[in-house]
């Protein structure tokens, strides 16, 4: 047999849809042990929604195509303006704790937004509060199978579809799970990089998977650096939420002296990208850069941004009575998995969600909590559309153990991925080998980037594939700098500073697999002006 739907990644895009799914039978691969291993728990500063008197769905599409530097798609922006607010309003219902004043919800301000329009939770605790509200509600789903700890290595495909996955378990076993569809919801790419905010095991790999069966990865170059990261020396990098720049702290050098305003009209509330290449400018020039709380949140530090808080203590740092030393460090991919609004990739029987996919939602730079927001939306859109169909005995099928089916795929000479693991193609790097390839990706894909540095990384990526076999990692690197060597223009999160103009057509990058075999620019890498 063949299960109706398999869902590939447990984060806030991956539970949603599972849930949204019911009645349909779901087959939910984890990843990591549920609840571990997911960004969606890390994130800090909540939900973003026009869920205010004064605001509209228009307005947060407004505000996400400006944020986007030219390459956002109208459509998606509006699709997740307009069905934002009520998927909020649903999870609050499961039990999700935002916060309220008297009626009305309690909405933070951040960077590049024009209206208070984040629900949070306990200042910095969303990511981890609607985690926790949805996986009790998961594990009280009858129609979800969790298979716990349990996580995708490889697509099965036949000449014309996906047909579901080949499955790794906590204690090495292989399994192959045959499905209708399948969900890739499998998060992004900072694992890639030797400072992130993100969990190391996020290493793209669903672009990498994807690709493997023809999936087009749509503007992989594009990779949000995160402002404010507590800079101490710690992997990952804990987040000092933008919702303290929300309320007013401000960003100063070692001296004390305000650098922001300078810089941008809108100073510490500028868009991320103009944020994180000021505070990486003033690491590296010697001056520093501090994110100053002390007027702003002062003694109310621990109650309100306990997240935080606790993390500042961790390294030895009050807030109440010290700046924060903080530099920018991966944190989110804008670029993935090409797919439309819905999910849907160019693969038949294939979609992808979340952070792993790209619709054209956040364009060259994601506009701040919009990736909470994405991942509900994304989730109930796909559910709307999912086949409703149930599982259907195939003749000559056979179960495996825990009563997951074997895939129903053709003969191994059709298969167009790898059939298991040890076929290499989704192979891990040894951790030396991955610790240099996350170093050389912060050094030379960072915040900023030029032809020289990403040559030299092309070029260690390719020995180190042709040392280690084509690992997952190394796939979706090698994706990220193709896309960034192409681009030569500055435009969002991707700043080249032997190109720092913004040429004037917005382009979309569109690659596939054989084209990460040529440094040069492929014929089809850029695609269309964007809508």
């Amino acid at each position: 047999m063949t299960h109706p739907t398999l869902i590939c990644g447990a984060g806030i895009a991956g539970l949603w849809a599972a849930l949204k799914l019911a009645p349909r039978p779901v087959v939910l691969l984890t990843g990591a042990p549920l609840g571990e291993g997911a960004a969606s728990g890390w994130a800090q500063g909540g939900v973003s929604a026009a869920l205010a008197a004064d605001d509209s769905a228009e307005l947060h599409a407004r505000d996400t195509v400006a944020a986007g530097a030219g390459l956002v798609d109208r459509e998606a922006a509006l699709a997740l303006a307009e069905g934002a607010a009520a998927e909020v309003a649903e999870l609050a219902e499961l039990g999700a704790p935002f916060e309220r004043e008297g009626a009305d919800w309690s909405l933070s301000r951040e960077a590049a937004h024009s209206r208070p329009r984040v629900a949070r939770v306990k200042g910095d605790g969303a990511g981890a509060a609607i985690m926790a509200t949805l996986i009790e509600a998961v594990r009280a789903a009858d129609h979800i199978e969790i298979r716990d700890g349990w996580r995708a290595v490889s697509l099965l495909g036949d000449a014309n579809a996906c047909r579901g996955a080949i499955a790794q378990g906590p204690d090495g076993q292989i399994q192959s799970i045959g499905a209708d569809t399948t969900l890739l919801a499998m998060g992004g790419a900072g694992g890639l990089f030797a400072l992130t905010t993100t969990p190391a095991i996020a290493q793209g790999q669903a672009m990498a998977m994807a690709a493997r069966l023809g999936a087009v990865i749509r503007d992989p170059e594009f990779v949000q650096f995160h402002p404010t990261a507590l800079n101490a020396g710690l992997d990952p990098a804990p987040l000092c939420t933008e919702a303290l720049r929300g309320e007013g702290a401000i960003l100063v050098d070692k001296t004390g002296h305000r650098f922001m305003k300078a810089i941008h009209d809108d100073a510490e509330l500028a868009p991320r990208d103009v944020v994180a290449r000021a505070v990486h400018r003033q690491n590296a020039s010697g001056k520093g850069a501090f994110l100053d709380c002390r007027e702003a949140v002062g003694e109310a530090f621990p109650a309100r941004f306990p997240a935080v808080f606790a993390a500042c203590q961790r390294a030895g740092i009050d807030p109440r009575l010290e700046p924060i030393p903080v530099a920018p460090t991966a944190h989110y991919h804008m670029g993935g998995v090409a797919t439309d609004i819905d999910g849907q990739t160019s693969i038949p029987g294939l979609f992808a969600i979340g952070e792993c996919a790209a619709t054209g939602l956040h364009g060259a730079n994601r506009l701040a909590s919009n990736s909470l927001a994405e991942g509900l939306v994304s989730a109930a859109r796909f559910a709307r559309i999912a086949p409703p169909l149930p599982a259907v005995e195939v003749a000559g099928g056979s179960p495996t153990e825990g009563g997951l089916a074997m895939a129903d795929s053709p003969p191994s000479t059709s298969l167009r991925s790898p059939t298991s693991p040890a076929s290499g193609g989704s192979s891990s790097l040894p951790p030396l080998a991955l610790m240099r390839l996350r170093q050389a990706m912060s050094r030379h894909c960072g915040v900023e980037r030029c032809e020289a540095g990403l040559s030299e990384l092309a070029a260690l990526i390719d020995a180190m594939r042709s040392e280690h076999g084509e690992a997952d990692a190394l796939i979706a690197a090698r994706f990220i700098v193709t896309g960034a060597l192409n681009r030569r223009e500055s435009r969002g999160g991707h700043f080249r500073s032997d190109c720092p103009q913004t040429l004037k057509g917005a382009r979309h990058s569109a690659l596939r697999l054989n084209d990460l075999a040529a440094p040069e620019l492929a014929p089809a890498a850029l695609t269309g002006p964007a809508e």
